[in-house]
């Protein structure tokens, strides 16, 4: 039996988030847009909230709220600024793969750190130039040499990689094809061998750094390893599958801001002798913008809870990433046709909004990846 009533501590976190996103993220977002700011000094008094850490465990200074609290408090966040939530909603991510998958030497080194603020943030670098969705295809190695690992290789589309204070890099470390021969490390700021590239120049999320890595005989120590060696794939894709609900959580806040500008103007603006919330075609735009964004906050929900429930999750997050992403892209466009002409400009903020959701369909797994998950599910003995 799956129940979505909210306790009282995840009430909390989501009215946290919503306050501090109401106060402090939206009367930026516009701004950190336009000039493309990265949002640290907001992130680390996120930090200060416990909201860096939700579903990490209290003794690594986590605020152990649980998954479906991390969700609301994403949806919050990017509700006021989606740039800033996906930032958190990725460290969330990297927190919860070293508690799972670390040494406790790994776990004490860097999980307070990144609750704490001290580390801005941190990455998950799995991309490559070559392959996006055939994560098993990655070219970057990691061979043992006296000490510890020489990393070499290159990452793509790494959100906030130059801020990170520690990044979650996968690498081939045998000789094995696909999957068998891959294994995850822990790569910290400023490593010798590290080198950040430019700055990508995106179409939305423009507060949210995206940026290339470069590895070039980046010497690790014997401890960096995560996990088993060959054994990094399950870690990422068991990380994917929490990060696919993180991604819904996103776009859901983003779709649920759309609906709330589409709402606001078509109440304010008069066309006929009327406002324009009036005239029956707006309503319907609304009202379909409302039932789409509630089946997909329930599709999430389930999900998260599943996942919080160490319940198999996998399906249901593929279902909640591909409906909720598609939808807040549509919430997007219908918002925009009610603002008319001026949605098409940057006065309003349904253009930044429409911009910030088109990703969403596409990073930490596309929308053809998650029907294939989602299929092959369906079908399996």
């Amino acid at each position: 039996m799956v129940s979505f009533e909210l306790t009282e501590e995840q009430q909390l976190v989501q009215q946290t988030a919503r306050d501090f996103a109401t106060r402090e993220l939206a009367p930026r977002a516009a701004e950190r847009d336009r000039q493309a700011i990265f949002p640290a000094a907001e992130l680390r008094k996120l930090a200060e909230l416990g909201l860096m850490g939700i579903n990490v465990p209290a003794a690594y200074g986590g605020a152990e709220a649980g998954v479906v609290a991390t969700s609301l408090a994403v949806t919050e966040i990017a509700r006021g600024c989606a740039s800033t939530a996906v930032t958190v909603s990725v460290s969330n991510m990297v927190a919860e793969i070293i508690c799972a998958f670390g040494t406790e030497e790994q776990k004490r080194k860097h999980v307070p750190r990144m609750t704490s603020g001290e580390y801005t943030c941190s990455a998950f670098a799995l991309s490559e130039p070559h392959c996006g969705s055939d994560a098993a295809a990655l070219r970057t190695t990691a061979k043992r040499v006296s000490g510890g690992w020489l990393l070499n290789g290159s990452k793509q589309w790494i959100s906030h990689g130059d801020h990170s204070g520690v990044i979650v890099v996968w690498a081939r470390t045998n000789d094995r094809p696909g999957a068998k021969g891959v294994s995850a490390f822990l790569v910290d700021k400023g490593a010798a061998g590290l080198i950040v590239g430019k700055h990508e120049e995106k179409m939305g999320l423009r507060g949210s750094t995206t940026v290339p890595l470069t590895f070039e005989d980046c010497l690790l120590p014997e401890g960096a390893l995560i996990g088993v060696e060959g054994g990094g794939f399950a870690v990422a894709m068991t990380a994917l599958d929490g990060g696919r609900i993180g991604v819904a959580s996103q776009a859901l806040g983003i779709g649920q801001a759309a609906l709330d500008e589409a709402r606001r103007y078509a109440t304010e603006r008069k066309a006929f002798g009327a406002p324009l919330a009036a005239l029956e075609a707006i309503q319907f735009m609304l009202a379909d913008c409302s039932v789409e964004l509630e089946a997909a906050r329930l599709l999430t929900l389930r999900a998260a809870l599943l996942k919080e429930q160490k319940r198999p999750f996998t399906r249901e997050a593929s279902m909640a990433k591909v409906y909720t992403t598609e939808t807040a892209n549509r919430v997007c466009y219908r918002a925009l046709q009610i603002h008319g002409g001026y949605g098409y400009t940057k006065e309003y903020a349904i253009e930044r909004l429409t911009r910030d959701a088109r990703v969403t369909t596409i990073y930490e797994g596309t929308s053809e990846i998650q029907r294939l998950v989602i299929g092959r599910d369906l079908v399996k003995d």
